[in-house]
């Protein structure tokens, strides 16, 4: 949550020529109702259930960049068709940077909590490991700029490119 995956995304489709999909956008757009509705309806079990149909769907389609929530990582299925059936890039970003990024935002149900950051680190310690499992790429810190992070991955998916 906050590290970037929408905004980097959007710039690097854009610069590749790509289009671009935001899971947790599908999601809403799918449903109609914001993903704290969702949460409040169904619980977290639910919105994984239909997290997971959007990222099979999504991936299943060629020539895209795609951004996906946070927790997507939770599911194993999730994590073997991502690494399976694209270039998965992890956006690793320190707790405290990311509770800066978000603490104000209501539209993230897992932060209304009473300590948000502690809440982050919690999540940093079981996700990081699933995330390094799932992606061909780290790029650590949260101090980079977007574009920049943009360069990078592209100078190395040309390298990767050239190298198949």
């Amino acid at each position: 949550m906050g590290a970037g995956k929408t905004t980097i995304g959007r710039q690097l489709a854009k610069r590749l020529g790509r289009p671009f999909f935001d899971s947790d956008h599908e999601i809403v757009e799918r449903t109609g109702v914001p993903i704290p509705t969702i949460f409040e309806i169904e619980g977290e079990d639910g919105f994984r259930r239909r997290e997971s149909q959007t990222i099979h769907e999504l991936s299943a389609q060629s020539g895209i960049v795609m951004a996906t929530g946070g927790g997507v990582v939770l599911n194993p299925e999730n994590r073997q068709r991502l690494h399976q059936t694209g270039w998965v890039v992890y956006l690793n970003v320190p707790p405290l940077m990311l509770y800066q990024r978000t603490r104000h935002d209501r539209n993230r149900p897992l932060l209304q909590v009473e300590d948000p950051l502690a809440r982050l680190e919690s999540l940093h310690e079981i996700r990081d490991p699933l995330y390094r499992e799932t992606a061909h790429l780290v790029v650590e810190g949260g101090q980079l700029v977007a574009a920049g992070v943009v360069h990078y991955l592209i100078r190395e998916f040309d390298q990767l490119c050239v190298e198949m």
